[in-house]
This record gives C-alpha cells, structure tokens and sequence, in this order.
C-alpha cells in the first residue's frame, strides 16, 4: 500500500496528529505495533489536563501547554469523551515549598497561564475540606482539568478513520527503507507499507524508529510512574486534583478524582530498562499510599480495586523533541513527549499537520465530530427506558459494578476503531473495570466479543499476542 504519510505510533500525540492530517487530502496510514491504540503512556497516565505553570518558559512544553489547554476541551466536546475543568491545587507544607509555590506562581504569569492565585491552607481547605491540616499554602490553577486519556486517544483514531486514515495494528516496524521519494517500511510478520513522510511518534521506541530510519535521537528515558485507584465510594474525598510540590524527578504524587467517579493516586517516577517495565512494586506502591495521605489523610486504602504503572518516554534536556530530522529527509520526530503530553496532544497534532513539509489541500468532507459512544449513560431514567423499549439489548445489565449493558458492550464492537480483545471492550465500555474488576462479567463480555470477531471464545485473548482466556482441552477439544 503506498500513502503520503505515515504516522508510527497510536498514542494521544499519534492520534490527534492522524486526526489533524485528516483534515487535509492526504492519503494517510497510523501504524501500532500493538493489539490496540493507545497501548504505551496514553493508556496508563493521570489524566489530567495540566494548566501550564510548570513548564520552564521559553520551552517546547511551556509553549504547547499553554496553547493546548483550551484545544483539548474543545476537542474532547467534539470527540464525546469525558472531561471535566475541575481546577487543580499545588500544596505546600514547609516555607520552603511555599516559596517554590510562588515561583511557580511567576512562572505561571511568564508562560501567560490565566487565572492563577495563591491562597492560604485554611482559604484552601475551606474549598476542599478533605485536605491536610499540614497545608500551608496553596497554588490554585483554575484552568486544569481531568480527562480519559484510553477514551480520548481511541475517539480520536476513530475520528480520524471517519475521516480516512488507515489504522494497521500489529504493525510493529522492523525495517525502514529508502526508496526514490520515500520509505518502505516492514513489519515484524512481513508486511509493508510505501510511504513519502514519515511521522514518529513511537513513544519509548522513538530512538529505535529514528535507528532504523537512519537518524539519531538524543537518549530516551523511560521511567515508570505507579498508580493505585480507587473505588467510586473515594471519588468525592476531593473535588480538584491536589498536588504536592514538584520535586527533580517530576510533578509529584497526586490525589484526583477521575472523570468516571473514582478516586487516582500516584505516580512515582523511577527509570526502568524498557518500555515493557510495567509491573508494579511493594515499595512504589507504599510510596504512593505514604504521599497521597500526606495531602488528602483520609483516603481509605482498603476501597483499593487496581494498581497499575504506566512507562513515559523522557530525555535528558527535559523537553520535547519535536521537528524535521536533519540527517534523513522526510522523517519527522514527536519524541520524548512526557508530562504534559497528554494536555498538549491537539496543539503538538495540529502543529506537526501544518508543518509537514508535503503539499496540502484542505479536505472538504473533513468532519472533526463524532457521535458520544457513551451517550447511553447520561439518559435519564425515563429516557433509558424509552431506549430500551426500541433496543433491549440496553436493558441487560452484563456489568453490574458499572453499569454496563450488553447492547453498549456490542454498540462498541461495531465502531472503530474496534476491540480485538478483551481489554479493548474495557477501555471502550468500562465492563470489567468496577470494584470487582470483571469477576461478575467476563464470561458474558468474552462470549460477546467472540460473536462480534466471529471467533471461538478460546481464540479471543486479553491483550492480544498468546493473551489467551481459554484453552481447548487436550483430549476432547472442549474448554
């Protein structure tokens, strides 16, 4: 197949940048090497929509954060993907803190951050009761917000698939070629793809993309960042995302709630081998519950229902590395797209679509909209029923945690990008994700999805690859 572009790399910053190119009549592939989209940091990060005070000024990040804010809640409005402007609160408990709090405070101003004020520990818990009488000062951030970071990447893959791209998943790239006006590149099982530019956006694996292609990036860091969540009986400890101040290694532990009522804590921020380091530890785990307390004390750990680490791709000059290759004409690098990727990921898609170096005509049919996957859930009662009435498939409830009902679980294996597997249908229904992580439900989401992929139920996998549920018996072929 031969395409004009080709972006390698189903993450939020791959994503939105096929959502962006869309917008333009180019023939366009999104190349992942894994089972689904959004399978490396975009699937296992906080969520949240950072307010920008961070960044250094005068960097790649200060400069995206500032004008991604606003694009990503515009884009999450058409997308139908759940966020919320909660504000967010930066704590201090030591004059020392404090006075970090006021340069971020000014760096906040310096990078143009509205809305940004300083407040008291009392001013600040009479807004949030739920925080630490230790606090001694507050960095408010009205601005911030929280999102699904799963739910927005997989909207805007489908947006950009309703808008022509092609999605190759298992499509992991073990060869890239030089060809007269562009690139060959091949996959680990054989297949190819013809390509004129070349976008990577490969998170972790961005420095072997560039290898291949010929090029050298700076180092990348992976570092993981372990999380515990919370059941939704926690969810309203707090309503802003509550940070302490940053340390080197990062933003810190947080305490937020999550767009679907839970309640979030976390990351640490450790450096791992590879991207694959995603196992959680007992030390990490009993320094997230250690920091969380210190800034919300009443967060009951015995409501845990998940613990998790997700891998960011950092590098050693803490910014993003973002424009052309100067060794290989035709490739383009998103690389080390960390904290605050996520809030970032419409302004970074939307920058990289108008300075790819390759003739564009803007695409008439473009729609940036799609239909909510998740309108079912915010019917009224009344509004339900009538649904149901027309639809009963909506009126069996297969996970009773979440509500999920077995026409929303097939609703989502019709849309794409589709789920392949088990954790796909979670991602997109939140089945399985409740107080009793899928011990209710499984059965019936397997036997479901095996219906929608026209498979036996011993084929279909969890994750893709030899993920297997089930397996045939050995003498009689039954499960």
């Amino acid at each position: 197949m031969e395409y004009q572009v080709a972006i390698i790399g189903a993450g939020v910053v791959g994503a939105m940048t096929a959502r962006e190119l869309s917008r333009y009549q180019l023939k366009i592939c999104l190349l992942e090497a894994e089972n689904d989209v959004a399978m490396g940091a975009s699937k296992a990060n906080s969520g949240i929509i950072h307010a920008g005070y961070d960044p250094e000024p005068g960097t790649r990040k200060a400069r995206f954060n500032r004008e991604g804010n606003p694009l990503l809640y515009e884009a999450a409005r058409q997308l139908g993907v759940p966020c919320q402007n909660n504000g967010a609160f930066v704590c201090a408990f030591t004059p020392e803190e404090e006075a970090q709090l006021e340069g971020l405070y000014r760096r906040g101003l310096e990078n143009g951050i509205a809305g940004l004020s300083l407040l008291s520990g009392d001013a600040a818990r009479a807004l949030e009761p739920g925080l630490s009488p230790m606090v001694t000062r507050v960095l408010y951030a009205p601005s911030s917000g929280i999102i699904c970071p799963y739910a927005l990447t997989i909207a805007a893959v489908g947006n950009a698939m309703d808008n022509g791209v092609e999605l190759y998943r298992n499509f992991r790239v073990t060869e890239i070629s030089r060809r007269e006006n562009g690139f060959v590149l091949t996959s680990r099982r054989g297949e190819s793809v013809r390509t004129q530019q070349i976008v990577n956006c490969a998170g972790v694996n961005a420095g072997e993309i560039a290898r291949l292609a010929g090029d050298a990036l700076p180092e990348i860091l992976p570092r993981a960042g372990e999380y515990v969540l919370l059941d939704k009986s926690q969810g309203r400890l707090v309503s802003r995302t509550i940070f302490q101040a940053p340390t080197k290694q990062g933003k810190g532990v947080l305490v937020t709630p999550t767009v679907d009522g839970n309640l979030l804590i976390g990351p640490t921020a450790q450096p791992v081998p590879s991207g694959d380091c995603t196992g959680t530890t007992r030390q990490g785990l009993e320094t997230v519950k250690t920091l969380g307390r210190k800034s919300v004390p009443g967060v009951d750990y015995r409501q845990v229902i998940a613990a998790f680490a997700g891998i960011r791709a950092s590098t050693p000059g803490r910014d993003f590395l973002l424009g052309p290759s100067q060794a290989v004409p035709g490739l383009y690098h998103a690389a080390a797209i960390d904290s605050p990727g996520l809030s970032c990921c419409v302004a970074l898609g939307r920058y990289i679509a108008e300075n790819l170096p390759i003739p564009k005509a803007e695409n008439p049919a473009f729609r940036p909209c799609r239909e909510n996957p998740h309108f079912f859930r915010s019917l009224s009662p009344a509004e339900k029923d009538n649904y149901i009435r027309r639809h009963p498939a909506y009126g069996k409830i297969v996970c009773r945690c979440e509500q999920v009902s077995l026409g929303e679980i097939q609703a989502a294996c019709a849309v794409e990008p589709r789920p392949l597997d088990m954790d796909g249908i979670k991602r997109r229904t939140r089945a399985m994700m409740g107080r009793c992580q899928g011990s209710f439900c499984t059965p019936t989401v397997l036997a479901t999805l095996a219906e929608a992929l026209g498979i036996p139920v011993e084929e279909v996998t969890k994750a893709g690859g030899d993920s297997r549920l089930l397996e045939k018996g050995a003498d009689n072929g039954k499960t």
